[in-house]
């Protein structure tokens, strides 16, 4: 992420106006000093285990290089736990995470300096050779415009930047005539329609063969974008430019930063985490400094130390103190909203903040650094590795751990910077780490648990290009690399530029438009490397003195063990309510609820609506906890709504005596014939032999033109449905193996495809739990010939059966409602809830639970714009941890701006029906916004 060996590890940069020379002179001198300082501070690791350690970091390179050679290439990416490689279309997709992937051999580009920097400059060679010889950029895929420049296009810079150092050694790639600049060039101009936007700010995606907006394109709709997306391309397109004389893309990529700059927040100066590509407005409007903007804070600064711009320092400065000011609240780093700064966004942090450390380092500041840094390293000491986002009392948020490089990367440059032994073993502890709980036979697979160690079937190129590059680095003498580091800049993805592209084709303009937007005052920056006795007081112990009182910050908040929970109990201590254990009907929960400043009120079409005043709360605290409940209550409601993407769907038994009478609640699948379009199948059923279905069927006759039974477990659905088609069945009905499952308890439940294509799949397919199959096969045991209707809502009955009760069966019972109405409130709507005789689907609000939510919630996006929260302490508190297996693994990010009603509901109602109990306080909620702003 930051630049390599610290060029201004100790104080933030030189004149821009300086010779490249006398920048790298001076930042060895200060960071000859910094190391005076803190050698004595700490036991120093021995010359041998560091070496020891290096060659450890070497051997897991060839591991994970290897096999992914062995195994994927030329595949994007390998696939660790099978063994093979990651085409794009041929497994299932994975959403935009596969939008980095574009068929042009990812992980061996992204790879390519690492190769120099571990000295292992034959194999570099070959790797460029196959680069020239196998790989094309011209392929009918859409990309992430962001990935493919950072790890593509850098990837092929940084290749370059070290084939012609290399080359001019005169040992290696003498052969090289520029291949890869010709290639990155080529590249480049792929990548320039993406600009065609009135703003500059490029689309998010485009395909490499046929750009933006035509037809086979298949993109450029998009009107969003993020921060980082947009503010992530200075460093390789003025690369490119300076490298090839073509100044095109060095003017698209600060025309991009410009109009974010012009866009920032100006009483805060701060930026949202996205924006419109169209029109420059933000479409969120919380401001941190993890996904979403992370790397725009890091360019502006590497922007002037890579080409000599005042501007960009002076933005860097701008925004660095309004993230101190606002963001920063020492350990933590968290989002606030750009309009209220003081008002905090979210209640718990993303592992890619990791990165920040590193970029103070560079600017200089190093003792928020530290304490940041070491904060995380108590995060990882208790999870082994960073989960993906953790809350402010530092519980799982979300529990994945996709081998991400960011804090080893801040590790190195800490290490760089302060000389201190203690980030050598913080390195040590990250490499045992990864080969204890993430090595497998065929490589490194990331954590899809990390309290539980579960692996998933990825390994991404940034780990091969990142991880084991600062590794390598944080544990090697200046011996021990084959050039000069120091007269390099790290991208974000960690590739190698060449400072001296500073004094090259300096062909752009310079116009700072900085001071066009906001006055500045000189006096904050510092123009000149600072004495290092300010940055690092002359005490051996300084940097530990800061770490020291964070040592305990993460068992302090979240106790370890159930030992010391129950000890919390025994002394009296009660643990704060989590959303998925209220019960509405529970005399003590609506208690606590009143003690937390949440109330429940009765509305008038049925539901329930929960609302929190902070100020009516019985103190600080628990208001916090009041605020932290609302918000759990919206974020389980929102992931299910998010998981579900298909209704439930209908078995209806037609045949005698039931003649309608009885629906059973069935999952979909998301392959064979839609029922919601077609018409409804109708048959008598059949047990299939075997009765899993994973074979051959060994009675076709008995299936012939009927719905086929089957059991869940042993192959894919996908596969089951295509046996039972073969042997002429006109459906199929999936029964859980799961003895006493049932859709009264269970989630609904949807079929997947086999990651293949199922066009081939012509039946109509559905599930049924087993208290629901149990039905049906014992209606088959008294019965004999048993007649259903599959469909996709249950059809009418019986004509003696009109006046009974009749079966939920549509999951369109759901309500829609996200309207905020108060700054200083939130608000959760619940329905009085069904019995189970009236419905098949929803659950008691009395034992709601996350998985219940899967058939009960509803969310959609808040018109409104501010948080609902007021000012509370964000006191840590004692005790607050649960059932870390129990809680959430995502949360759906495009609700943040604003927090979202939650609705569950047996009809559908309009928004403006919804909204009409509501309106005096939306008008009180206009005023105060207009007060205030």
């Amino acid at each position: 992420m930051s630049e390599a060996g610290g060029g201004r590890v100790c104080g933030s940069p030189v004149p821009s106006r300086a010779p490249w020379s006398l920048v790298a002179a001076t930042a060895a001198l200060c960071l000859v000093a910094a190391s005076s300082v803190w050698t004595a501070g700490a036991e120093p690791m021995s010359r041998e285990e560091k070496q020891k350690l290096g060659t450890q970091v070497l051997e897991m390179f060839d591991h994970a290089y290897g096999n992914y050679m062995e195994h994927a290439y030329p595949a994007d990416e390998l696939m660790p736990l099978t063994c093979r490689g990651r085409v794009r279309g041929q497994e299932p997709s994975r959403g935009d995470v596969d939008d980095a992937l574009g068929k042009f051999s990812l992980t061996l580009i992204d790879s390519l300096d690492t190769l120099v920097v571990l000295n292992k400059t034959k194999e570099f060679e070959d790797a460029v050779k196959k680069v020239l010889r196998d790989v094309n950029l011209d392929n009918d895929v859409v990309v992430s415009v962001f990935e493919t420049n950072i790890r593509v296009l850098g990837g092929l810079l940084g290749g370059h930047s070290l084939a012609i150092m290399l080359k001019e050694k005169g040992e290696y790639m003498q052969w090289y005539t520029d291949e890869l600049l010709q290639m990155a060039k080529q590249l480049g101009y792929k990548l320039l329609p993406a600009f065609n936007t009135t703003s500059g700010l490029p689309y998010p995606r485009i395909n490499l063969k046929f750009g933006i907006r035509k037809p086979e394109a298949r993109t450029g709709t998009e009107t969003d974008t993020c921060t980082a997306c947009a503010g992530t391309l200075i460093l390789e397109f003025a690369a490119l430019s300076r490298f090839t004389g073509a100044t095109i893309f060095e003017e698209y990529a600060r025309k991009a930063l410009d109009f974010l700059w012009e866009k920032r927040q100006r009483s805060s100066n701060l930026v949202g985490v996205t924006i419109n590509i169209h029109t420059g407005d933000w479409v969120r409007k919380d401001s941190g400094v993890g996904a979403g903007i992370d790397s725009y804070y890091e360019y502006l600064l590497k922007a002037y130390v890579l080409l000599g711009d005042d501007s960009f320092l002076e933005r860097f400065n701008t925004h660095y103190d309004a993230i101190m000011r606002y963001i920063s609240q020492p350990p933590l780093l968290l989002d606030v909203h750009i309009h209220k700064p003081m008002l905090n966004a979210r209640t718990w942090m993303d592992a890619l903040l990791a990165f920040f450390p590193g970029l103070q380092v560079l600017k200089g500041d190093i003792r928020p650094a530290i304490e940041t840094h070491e904060m995380l390293y108590q995060v990882i000491k208790k999870h082994n590795f960073l989960p993906e986002a953790f809350t402010t009392d530092f519980r799982v948020h979300w529990a994945q751990h996709p081998l991400r490089p960011e804090f080893a990367e801040s590790t190195y440059f800490l290490y760089k910077a302060t000389g201190d032994p203690y980030y050598l073993e913080v390195g040590k502890t990250l490499i045992e780490n990864l080969n204890k709980y993430a090595r497998v036979p065929c490589g490194f697979a990331a954590m899809k648990d990390v309290r539980t160690g579960s692996h998933e079937d990825r390994m991404d190129s940034f780990f091969l290009a990142e991880m084991f590059k600062y590794l390598y680095l944080l544990f090697a003498d200046k011996e021990d690399i084959i050039f000069d580091i120091e007269d390099y800049i790290f991208t974000t993805e960690a590739h190698l530029l060449p400072l001296w592209l500073s004094t090259t084709n300096q062909s752009i303009s310079k116009k700072n438009t900085t001071s066009e937007y906001t006055e500045l005052d000189d006096s904050n920056f510092d123009w000149t490397c600072p004495n290092t006795q300010i940055l690092f007081p002359n005490d051996p112990l300084y940097a530990q003195s800061i770490r020291e009182p964070l040592k305990n910050v993460v068992d302090k908040s979240c106790p370890r063990g159930i030992i010391r929970v129950e000890e919390s109990f025994r002394s009296g201590a009660k643990p704060p309510l989590r959303a998925r254990d209220f019960m509405a009907t529970n005399p003590e929960h609506l208690e606590i609820l009143k003690k937390m400043g949440v109330s429940l009120i009765h509305l008038k079409d049925g539901r329930v609506q929960l609302v929190q005043h902070a100020i009516q709360a019985a103190s600080s605290i628990d208001a916090e906890d009041g605020l932290r409940f609302m918000q759990e209550m919206i974020e389980l409601s929102s992931q299910q709504q998010k998981e579900q993407q298909l209704p439930p769907r209908a078995v209806q038994i037609v045949s005698h005596p039931f003649f309608g009478r009885v629906v059973l609640t069935a999952g979909p699948a998301q392959f064979g014939l839609d029922l919601s379009k077609h018409k409804e199948t109708r048959g008598f059923v059949a047990s299939s032999k075997p009765y899993n279905g994973c074979s051959e069927l060994t009675n076709p006759e008995a299936v012939m033109g009927k719905i086929a039974l089957i059991q869940r477990g042993q192959c894919m659905f996908a596969e089951k449905a295509r046996n039972i088609q073969n042997a002429g069945a006109i459906g199929g009905i999936v029964i859980d193996d799961n003895e006493g499952s049932s859709s009264d308890t269970a989630p609904l439940f949807q079929m997947a495809g086999d990651g293949k294509d199922t066009d081939d799949i012509r039946i109509p397919m559905l599930f049924l739990f087993s208290k629901e199959g149990s039905i049906i096969l014992d209606a088959i045991r008294e019965y004999e010939e048993v007649e259903v209707l599959l469909s996709d809502k249950a059809k009418d009955r019986d004509p003696e059966m009109e006046n009974e009760e009749q079966p939920s069966s549509e999951n369109d019972s759901q309500n829609q409602s996200a309207e905020q109405i108060t700054s200083s409130s939130q608000e959760v709507d619940l329905v009085d809830q069904e019995s189970p005789e009236e419905s098949s689907l929803n659950s008691h609000p009395e034992s709601l639970s996350p998985a219940d939510m899967d058939n009960a919630a509803s969310i959609s996006p808040s018109e409104q714009t501010s948080n609902p929260t007021e000012n509370h302490e964000t006191t840590n508190l004692d005790g607050e941890c649960t059932d870390l297996d129990n809680q959430l693994q995502e949360q759906s990010e495009t609700k943040e701006d604003s927090n979202p009603n939650v609705s569950w509901g047996k009809k559908v109602q309009p928004i403006d029906s919804i909204l009409a109990d509501w309106n005096e306080d939306i008008e009180a909620f206009e005023m105060m916004e207009k007060d205030e702003l």
